[in-house]
């Protein structure tokens, strides 16, 4: 009979980085937490946890999402980016937050243009925790008279 091992192997974990100088940035938005790396090496891919942007975000919304800093902006860049927790839109905007954070890093000229559009405020918006007694964060149980 065979022995199951406690230990598990670690998993290799490959980020993809532009060639040549980069900005790195943080964006957040609800949980989802994006690292975004930055290259202004000429004209570049733009990569999302090891996958195309199409390939990762599916629909166009979300791919444009993302992609809005650049384009507003009309800046090449090559990005890669490390995204975790949250839902689809809000790793979106978490992208775009980081993104728009690296652009002023290094062209401080584009902050008041970022600024204007709203991408560089971190919406503050979270999930209300529940609390103890109810079934939601507010909903009550159900009252029943007799």
């Amino acid at each position: 009979m065979a022995t199951k091992s406690s230990v598990k192997p670690k998993k290799e974990e490959a980020v993809i980085v532009p060639q040549g100088k980069y900005i790195e940035a943080i964006g957040r938005r609800k949980t989802a937490i994006a690292r975004v790396r930055v290259s202004f090496q000429g004209q570049g891919a733009f990569i999302v946890n090891e996958k195309p942007l199409e390939q990762y975000f599916q629909d166009p919304f979300f791919q444009n999402v993302a992609k809005d800093a650049l384009q507003r902006t009309g800046v090449a860049a090559g990005v890669s980016v490390r995204v975790q927790g949250g839902g689809v839109p809000s790793q979106a905007e978490a992208i775009r937050l980081g993104i728009s954070r690296a652009l002023c890093e290094e062209n401080g000229e584009l902050r008041p243009q970022l600024k204007g559009l709203g991408y560089l405020t971190r919406d503050p918006r979270m999930r209300e925790r529940k609390k103890f007694g109810l079934k939601r964060a507010r909903r009550g149980p159900q009252w029943k008279k007799r």
